[in-house]
């Protein structure tokens, strides 16, 4: 399932929104440097093991550290009371068609005891925004089927389901 990004910035148009007031708590949103290697990979660690895949934190600080360094991806970190939280990274894309430039929201993932409080909802916040405030047309995400939680909350932040395309992959390993 892929979903695109549709008009979300008719809904809010405040580009340096960095914090978030929930309950008692603040959910800070930062962008990543090489500095936040540790809990960036913890994070990305964590987020492949929820999709089945073996812990292997030194993989995992490997690719993040990758990405970085190449500036392959921006990252973005949820932070609630000095504790890391969540991250989304974002990588550039380009679409011919549109002729502009895109962002593909390829990994989101909060700490179970922290989901439902909003974190997730403020890192795709701030993922638009920073899309937006590097002048592209739009992001882009694919999610699973079974992923129904994240798939409603795409659609209550305004994202809509791409039909009428097929996207296929070829494994190269």
């Amino acid at each position: 399932m892929r979903l695109l990004w549709r008009n979300y910035f008719r809904m809010n148009n405040n580009k340096t929104v960095q914090r978030h007031t929930m309950k008692d708590n603040k959910i800070i949103i930062l962008k990543a440097y090489i500095s936040d290697i540790e809990p960036v990979a913890n994070l990305f660690d964590a987020y492949r093991e929820f999709y089945g895949k073996s812990k292997d934190i030194a993989l995992s600080i490997q690719f993040i550290n990758d990405r970085m360094n190449s500036n392959e991806s921006s990252i973005l970190l949820a932070k609630i009371k000095g504790e890391y939280v969540g991250f989304t990274q974002l990588y550039p894309f380009f679409s011919s068609v549109r002729a502009t430039r895109l962002m593909v929201l390829n990994d989101l993932f909060v700490y179970p005891e922290y989901r439902g409080k909003g974190v997730a909802k403020r890192l795709i916040e701030s993922a638009v925004e920073l899309a937006k405030s590097e002048g592209c047309g739009g992001l882009i995400l694919e999610t699973t089927e079974d992923n129904i939680h994240a798939q409603s909350l795409y659609e209550k932040l305004g994202w809509a389901e791409e039909s009428g395309i097929k996207h296929y992959s070829f494994d190269l390993n």
